[in-house]
C-alpha cells in the first residue's frame, strides 16, 4: 500500500543530478528560508493533539537503531536457536542503517531511490505496507518507532513523524540531517543532527520542549554577518566512519532515569574527537563534561552499561574504551586490532564489538581492565552482532562464498545454528530482533532477509 503524498512543501523534490542529489543552486537557494527558521519554527500536520497519551512503548521489537536508549544492541526477547528463512526481498536501493521493527512486527527501512525513501513491510509476509518520498538524505537519517508504531525519521533539514500507515503527522525543521533519533525518559524525541543541533521535541506535535542546543556553538553573525549556513547534507559521507567532515557522527546514548545523554563531536581543526555528556532536565539542555579521547574520530556510537555508570566507545585507532560517566575519566583502553564500527553490544557485562574488519569476540569488564571471555577468529564480522535473552546471539559472517547468519551461544561463542543469506553480497548494516523472536538482516546493497523461530 502506498501512502498519499506528503502535506508539506517538500512534496516536489525537483531536479536531481546523475547521483540523485539536488543541484547546488537548489540546495542552497530554495532551502534558505527553512534552514534560517530552524531554530524557531515547527510545522505541524492536521490531526495532531497536545495531549501526550501515547507511551513510548515497552521496547518490544527493535524500536531504535541499537534497540534501546542505552544503545545496548540487545533484545529482552529470548532468542531462538532454531530459525528458518521466512522471506527475503530487495528494497530497491542501498541501505545505510539497520531495519527497525515496531511492537506489532512492522519493519521500517530508509533508502535512496527515484521514488521512495522510506519503506514499511509486514513481518509475516514481506508485503509492502507503504513507501514514501521524503528527503534523499533519509538513508543516513536516524529513526525511531514508538509503542503505537508512529515513526520518527530525519532527512534533509528536518525530522518527520509518520503514523503506521505512512501518513504524515508533523515535520520540524533542523539545521542538517538528524542522524541520531532517540526517546527521552519523559517520552519526548531527542534529535541530534550531524551539524550539532540538539532538540527535544514533543512526539505528538513536534513542538520544541526546550531551547535548541548547539554542540558546535552559536555562530557570531555580528562578527560574520555574511556567514552562510552549510547545506543540510554537509559531511554525511564521513559519518559512517566518524571522519572529520562529520562533526557529530553517532547515535547518542541516553540514560532515561537521570536525563543524561552522551554524544561525540569533532571540532574543526582538532586532532581528536570528544565524548560529551549533556543533561536534559525538562527545562533546558546543558553540558556536563567533555573528554577529548577519540583519536582519528569516533568509530562507534557510545553504549551505556545497564547501571549507567560506564560508557563504552571506540576510536579509529582500533581502541575500545570504558569511560566513567560521572566525570568523563577513562577507566581502561583495549586494543581490539580493528575499529569497532557502529556500536558494541552490551548485555550482562559481556561486550561484543561490531564492524567489517574484525572477528567475533567477547570481552568482560573487570573494572580497571577488560579480559577476553572468548573469541572466534574463524568468524569474520560483516555487520553488527546482537545479543538476546537466554544467552543467544546473532551475527553475519562470510563462510565460503556466501554471507551466513550465525546463531551463537553468548556464554561460550560456540555456533548453535547457521543459515545462508541467499544471493547476499558485501556486508550488512545490522541485524535486528522482532517481538516474537524473528531475526531481520539488512544488507548494504539493499536486501532484507527475515528468519522466523521454528516451533518446538
Amino acid at each position: 500500500m502506498r501512502s498519499g503524498r506528503r502535506q508539506t512543501g517538500r512534496d516536489q523534490q525537483g531536479p536531481r543530478d546523475s547521483n540523485g542529489f539536488a543541484p547546488n543552486w537548489l540546495r542552497t537557494g530554495t532551502r534558505a528560508l527553512a534552514v534560517a527558521a530552524a531554530g524557531v519554527l515547527t510545522l505541524s500536520a492536521c490531526g495532531s493533539t497536545t495531549v501526550d497519551d501515547i507511551k513510548v512503548g515497552s521496547g518490544q521489537g527493535w524500536p531504535l537503531v541499537f534497540h534501546d536508549a542505552r544503545n545496548s544492541a540487545t533484545s529482552p526477547v529470548t532468542g531462538s536457536r532454531e530459525l528458518s528463512l521466512s522471506w527475503s526481498r530487495p528494497v530497491g536501493g542501498p541501505l545505510a542503517e539497520p531495519a527497525l521493527v515496531g511492537p506489532d512486527g512492522q519493519i521500517v527501512v530508509t533508502t535512496r531511490n527515484d521514488s521512495c525513501n522510506i519503506f514499511s513491510y509486514l513481518m509475516p509476509t514481506g508485503r509492502k505496507r507503504f513507501c514514501n518520498p521524503i528527503g534523499i538524505s533519509a538513508i543516513a537519517g536516524g529513526m525511531a518507532v514508538d509503542g503505537a508504531t508512529n515513526i520518527y525519521v530525519g532527512d534533509d533539514g528536518g525530522i518527520n513523524s509518520l503514523n503506521a500507515l505512512g501518513q504524515p503527522r508533523w515535520r520540524t525543521p533542523a539545521a542538517g540531517v538528524p542522524i541520531s533519533v532517540q526517546f527521552t525518559g519523559d517520552g519526548n524525541v531527542l534529535s541530534v543532527t550531524q551539524l550539532g543541533q540538539v532538540d527535544v521535541l514533543s512526539r505528538q506535535t513536534g513542538d520544541r520542549k526546550v531551547s535548541t542546543f548547539q554542540l558546535l556553538g552559536e555562530p557570531d553573525f555580528l562578527k560574520f554577518p555574511d556567514l552562510p549556513r552549510p547545506p543540510d547534507f554537509t559531511g554525511l559521507e564521513d559519518c559512517s566512519t566518524g571522519g572529520p567532515q562529520c562533526p557529530v557522527a553517532n547515535v547518542s546514548a541516553v540514560d532515561e532515569k537521570s536525563g543524561r545523554f552522551y554524544a561525540t563531536i569533532w571540532q574543526p581543526g582538532e586532532s581528536k574527537a570528544e565524548l560529551v555528556a549533556l543533561t536534559y532536565d525538562g527545562k533546558e539542555i546543558r553540558k556536563e563534561w567533555d573528554a577529548k579521547i577519540l583519536a582519528d574520530g569516533s568509530a562507534t556510537s557510545p553504549t551505556l552499561s545497564a547501571d549507567g555508570s560506564t560508557l563504552y566507545i571506540g576510536d579509529n585507532t582500533d581502541h575500545l574504551m570504558a569511560v566513567d560517566t560521572s566525570n568523563g575519566h577513562t577507566k581502561w583502553v583495549y586494543d581490539l586490532g580493528f575499529p569497532a564500527r557502529g556500536a558494541v553490544s552490551v548485555a550482562d557485562g559481556l561486550i561484543i564489538p561490531a564492524g567489517d574488519d574484525g572477528h567475533l569476540m567477547a570481552l568482560r569488564d573487570k573494572g580497571d581492565a577488560p579480559e577476553i571471555a572468548w573469541e572466534r577468529k574463524d568468524l569474520a564480522l560483516r555487520g553488527r552482532p546482537v545479543q538476546t535473552a537466554g544467552g543467544t546471539g546473532y551475527t553475519v559472517a562470510p563462510i565460503g562464498d556466501n554471507l551466513t547468519l550465525v546463531t551463537f551461544d553468548t556464554r561460550s561463542g560456540a555456533t548453535v545454528d547457521s543459515h545462508e543469506l541467499p544471493g547476499a553480497e558485501g556486508s550488512t548494516v545490522g541485524t535486528t530482533v522482532g517481538a516474537k523472536g524473528e531475526v531481520v538482516v539488512a544488507t548494504r546493497i539493499g536486501e532484507l532477509f527475515v528468519f522466523k523461530p521454528e516451533k518446538k
